[in-house]
């Protein structure tokens, strides 16, 4: 492992901001801190930067110990969301700044400097400022600095946040592009869901100073391990329910057929929007229900709708849309939605 987090806790006076946690990222893999604002993330790249030090732990970078080393012996990039550019310095100054930190010589200052502003396709913006460069220009500059010297571990803290979503989805290709060419190991801190599966070989989600679930983006959609991970990660319906051996009885869907058994009792099933039908289809299913469209909004390649159930809660329902095509109900229609049962996950109870 290239870097282990071994039962960090970081208090401020009475609150933990971190409550023992435990990570292991691997040479040359990209995994994702994702959670909600105070959740703990950013206190935990600041430990393992070396800007926090931790009550407790240990934090192992290739296998040395660095919990208590100061941020400039630990060897790792860092790319901040509001870039920390030099505004004095010139694109190639800013970008060849940790190299002349570490007494490099000057033509290997200068050889690195061309070959990775070429990287990241601004070989031509070397001589200018930063208030000359648009914000995607000046991100791209900050991540530039921030590989140069060929750090063991690269931390990137939420650095698309201050971009427009266009450009932010632009720049999400371009660093993995990046991180897969240099074989960078990567920690990235977000607090969007979206962004997290897209760019993630593995994510691990936070709450409350602590790690809910560690595991692969597809895994950890469809098979949340806590309520809040299932809530947290995309849209979800949660259904409430009673289990009876190899089902549950689901309000506005009647009994509901399970992969597994489960005590007697409480239960919750998590449903994603995309697993409900509308149309045609929706006899062939065995869990149906009737209900009333409340809000239908476009989101172009499809539409997501809010039903009330009959004798139920409300769901979200999202269905694929061709071209031009008309929303599949309008707002105030009653129309038949259904799944099948292989879509629905029991999510365990705390």
């Amino acid at each position: 492992m290239q870097l282990s987090v071994q039962r960090i806790v970081r208090r401020f006076g009475p609150v933990a901001a971190l409550g023992g946690v435990d990570l292991e990222v691997a040479e040359g893999e990209f995994l994702t801190i994702l959670g909600p604002s105070g959740s703990g993330k950013t206190t935990l790249l600041k430990a393992i930067a070396g800007f926090e030090i931790p009550d407790e732990g240990t934090v192992l970078l290739g296998g040395e110990d660095v919990t208590l080393a100061p941020p400039r012996q630990r060897d790792v990039g860092m790319v901040f969301q509001n870039y920390a550019l030099f505004p004095h310095l010139t694109v190639a100054q800013n970008v060849a700044f940790p190299l002349e930190m570490r007494r490099r010589p000057r033509a290997e200052v200068a050889r690195r400097v061309e070959d990775v502003l070429r990287l990241v396709e601004l070989q031509s913006f070397g001589g200018r400022l930063p208030r000359q460069l648009s914000g995607g220009q000046q991100q791209r500059v900050a991540l530039a600095r921030a590989v140069v010297f060929g750090p063991r571990l690269l931390l990137l803290d939420e650095p698309f946040g201050a971009l427009d979503r266009k450009l932010r989805e632009s720049l999400q290709l371009e660093v993995r592009r990046l991180q897969r060419s240099l074989r960078l190991t990567t920690l990235f801190i977000t607090h969007d869901q979206e962004e997290a599966l897209i760019m993630s070989d593995r994510i691990a989600v936070m709450d409350k100073g602590r790690i809910q679930q560690i595991g692969l983006p597809g895994d950890l959609y469809a098979r949340p391990a806590t309520r809040f991970v299932a809530d947290f990660l995309g849209e979800s319906n949660l259904l409430e329910g009673t289990a009876s051996a190899a089902s549950a009885s689901i309000p506005g869907f009647g009994e509901v057929p399970l992969a597994a058994p489960q005590p007697a009792g409480p239960v919750t099933l998590l449903l994603r929007p995309e697993a409900l039908r509308l149309g045609g289809e929706v006899e062939a299913l065995p869990c149906r229900a009737r209900g009333t469209v409340v809000e239908t909004v476009f989101l172009g390649l499809s539409a997501k709708l809010r039903l009330r159930l009959q004798d139920g809660p409300e769901v979200l329902a999202r269905v694929p849309l061709r071209p031009s095509a008309p929303p599949p109900a309008a707002e105030g229609e009653v129309v038949t939605v259904g799944f099948s049962p292989e879509d629905v996950h029991v999510v365990p109870r705390a």
